[in-house]
């Protein structure tokens, strides 16, 4: 049942075991309030017996109402701990397996993916989920296990009239089964409206510079606001369609004690039942139908939690990226065996790439735009799999290891730099969470940073801002490269990494990164020709393939593509702007 549960609901072990346990506790707490009701009833048994006239029978009753308190406040104590605070810790426990799940999952499931959608997940779907567990499951669970208990009890005392107290039960929780369909079709529109709508504020917020400088607000702002009705209209709609099923359920529901006393008065008038059974039956069919009320709706918002869990389990389920967490290498060449690979099915990026990367020199990749160079750098470090060949480091297959411990010889300078809302000194200390001070600041001076980072407020201990929102893309761009050079990894992957520096600090760079480079293996991806004039080997890849591979200068005396492109660079730098009485060079 646990392992059921688990999966049927994307709880964790223990999670499980919680669910068990406030459904076992709602139970008892249902029951519980059942025992007033049968106090209630000996009392009118020994009233019209004449048995309650004396001190014995006064005080009887007397401390079975005060059982009956200690009762019911002992098992609502122990529903409440056992589902609301086990539900918070349980929601917490799925947040960080989320988040962790997330971190193995390869880089691959999130180009399908929106952050919006995926922080929705996490955040509101888990909020649901808690929602779900400490209200709707266990209560519905511990519902229909007292009504069960109760309904056999009242069989035995008279089945005719047990029939016309339950009967209704069937019939109401059918017609709100039965929407379990049309709920989740209902569901998911209204989840689709709500993640549209998200991605519409998130891409606002974030393009919102180009946006006005476009005079594009009003016109995006409109669409935005027709998303956002979307969602009112799709909760509306889910509203009135969840309260068909559960007010016409639980009308069905409310004719139980219609049924109950027609019968009852039938039966009596005919001679065949007393009246302390009538009776009887009165009291427990006025109790048994409030808490299968608000177990109709809760059966209702548990079909609802399924689009919920559905979201998480495709996380949850996602296949993740495993592999040793011994490393065998033996040196750090990189060498690509007919390798191939598409982010989605039949939109192949790379074709049969063959090439190795040694180390002690640098490797550059160049070519056009779309030409696969940065899927290269990205497969090289694991960050997605193959689909068709071999990657191997120093011998050793990159597919066959875990990816936290293969990262572990590389450091990497992306084109676009993420930095966190701390301190220059905290951020690159990312590179190596255990560096001393003096250590960041020896890599942050080879990466140039001592020359903006000595001029803020605080120096190096001033916050940047959200993704370093304080600082040029020059300096965001030297403050990665620096965490490169605290990390000291065997094997450097550049892509772009002098892509937003100008020309005085593109020099101090290439510089530092001479003295870096040594027996290393280092990967460039460069547009700039002049980036990659040093390089030992140039890579050209075009299309998804190896158009061209060997040493600068056999390229340029091939005459091929890389020659084009040097002097394709070469004449665009003869251009100036265009101004009255001045010729403008072509390209």
């Amino acid at each position: 049942m646990i392992a059921w549960l688990q999966k049927k609901y994307a709880l964790s072990q223990q999670g499980a075991k919680d669910l068990v346990k406030g459904c076992f506790a709602c139970l008892l707490q249902n029951l519980s309030f059942m025992v007033p009701v049968g106090l209630l009833f000996l009392f009118v048994r020994d009233l019209m017996a004449g048995g309650v006239t004396g001190g014995g029978g006064v005080a009887f009753y007397l401390a079975g109402c005060l059982v009956c308190l200690v009762l019911i406040f002992l098992t609502t104590w122990f529903q409440y701990n056992a589902t609301y605070f086990a539900t918070y810790v349980e929601s917490g426990v799925r947040r960080v397996t989320l988040a962790e799940r997330l971190r193995q999952i390869p880089l691959s499931f999130f180009g399908k993916k929106d952050l919006s959608d995926l922080t929705s997940t996490i955040m509101a779907d888990c909020t649901f989920l808690e929602q779900s567990f400490s209200h709707f499951i266990p209560e519905l669970v511990g519902s229909i296990c007292s009504t069960v208990l109760v309904a056999v009890g009242l069989l035995f005392v008279d089945w005719r009239m047990a029939l016309a107290a339950l009967w209704v039960l069937p019939v109401s929780f059918a017609i709100v089964g039965g929407s379990a369909k049309v709920q989740e079709r209902m569901n998911q529109k209204a989840m689709d409206a709500k993640m549209a709508a998200a991605d519409g504020i998130q891409e606002c917020i974030e393009t919102l510079r180009d946006l006005k400088a476009s005079n594009a607000e009003r016109r995006y702002l409109a669409g935005l606001t027709e998303k956002i009705r979307a969602v009112e209209r799709r909760s509306t709609i889910n509203e009135f369609s969840l309260a068909a099923f559960v007010v016409s359920a639980s009308l069905i529901l409310k004719l139980g004690i219609a049924t109950v006393a027609l019968v009852g008065s039938v039966l009596l008038v005919q001679g065949s039942l007393d009246v302390l059974t009538f009776f009887l039956f009165l009291l427990v069919a006025s109790r048994l139908y409030d808490p299968l009320q608000a177990a109709l709706q809760n059966l209702a918002a548990v079909i609802s939690t399924r689009t919920n869990i559905a979201r998480m389990r495709e996380i949850l389920d996602h296949p993740i990226q495993q592999g040793t967490t011994t490393l065998t290498n033996r040196g750090c060449d990189i060498v690509f065996d007919h390798v191939g690979f598409a982010y989605h099915t039949g939109e192949q990026v790379l074709r049969d790439v063959s090439f190795t990367a040694k180390q002690g020199e640098v490797t550059a990749l160049v070519g056009p735009s779309g030409g696969g160079k940065t899927t290269v750098s990205r497969l090289a470090a694991r960050f997605w799999d193959l689909d068709q060949g071999r990657i191997t480091v120093g011998g050793m297959d990159i597919a066959q290891v875990d990816p936290e411990t293969l990262l572990s010889l590389y450091a990497i300078v992306f084109q676009d730099v993420t930095l966190f809302d701390n301190t220059i000194l905290e951020n690159i200390r990312i590179g190596r969470k255990d560096a001393t001070d003096e250590e960041v600041l020896a890599a942050a001076r080879l990466a140039n940073c001592d020359e903006f980072a000595e001029k803020l407020p605080e120096g190096w201990h001033t916050r940047i801002g959200e993704n370093g929102s304080q600082l040029s893309g020059g300096e965001r761009q030297r403050v990665s490269i620096a965490r490169a050079f605290l990390k000291n990894a065997p094997i450097l992957l550049l892509d772009e990494a002098t892509a937003s520096l100008d020309v005085d600090n593109e020099t101090l760079i290439q510089t530092a990164l001479s003295r870096l480079i040594q027996d290393r293996t280092v990967l460039v991806i460069a547009h700039r020709m002049r980036t990659v004039a040093g390089a030992d080997k140039i890579v050209v890849l075009d299309g998804g393939v190896v158009a061209e591979a060997g040493s600068p200068q056999d390229l340029l005396r091939q005459g091929g593509k890389f020659a084009r492109m040097v002097r394709q660079q070469t004449a665009s730098q003869t251009w100036t702007l265009p101004g009255q009485g001045r010729e403008t060079a072509h390209p």
